[in-house]
């Protein structure tokens, strides 16, 4: 067996496989080397225990499913965008069944700080995602935002709509869509 992993990325890659062919508890120390085809001493290499391994196997789970992006143009338009992220949960689901119900409830119980510290800077990335398309739109209308209704706090809005509809399992975004609309574009947009 070799005793060598080419990168961390290898083993974050073989876990998130691992996930999709056999679901969240296939991901342990000894089954990740068995999938990379190293000894468990090559994996502690990189993560010093189980709960640093799924850490940041759910960091990894998150990149992939808002950094799969193809058209940047999504990102100029509110509306665009979140057609795109309900599109992305939707993937997210069916590549990795449970993941987004499973993290929510806390599955990390090994190590729940630690899991909250890398949802937190997933969904703050997403969040600061949401911030600057909403600043770039041109289509928005120049006092949709004020100082006691920002930009940030519409994010706020548009974000718990999505986790929302993340447990629910509701990929449609046509109610989040008519929000912007009436809230943001002007009457005949």
């Amino acid at each position: 067996m070799n005793t060598i992993v080419t990168s961390k990325e290898d083993i974050l890659k073989a876990s998130r496989e691992l996930i999709q062919q056999q679901g969240w508890p296939a991901i342990n120390i000894r089954c990740v080397a068995a999938a990379c085809g190293v000894s468990v001493g090559s994996i502690y290499n990189y993560f010093d225990s189980k709960a640093t391994l799924l850490g940041a196997t759910v960091e990894s789970v998150w990149w992939e499913i808002f950094h799969g992006l193809k058209d940047g143009a999504v990102f100029e338009d509110t509306q665009s965008c979140i057609i795109w992220m309900y599109g992305q949960m939707e993937y997210g689901c069916k590549q990795y069944p449970g993941f987004f119900t499973l993290h929510s409830f806390g599955f990390l119980q090994e190590e729940k700080a630690q899991g909250k510290q890398r949802m937190q800077q997933a969904w703050g990335h997403i969040l600061d995602g949401l911030c600057s398309v909403l600043k770039r739109d041109a289509r928005i209308r120049p006092d949709a935002f004020t100082e006691q209704f920002t930009a940030e706090q519409f994010a706020d809005v548009l974000f718990s709509l999505m986790l929302s509809a993340l447990l629910r399992q509701d990929y449609d975004p046509a109610a989040v869509l008519e929000i912007v609309r009436r809230t943001l574009y002007s009457r005949g947009q």
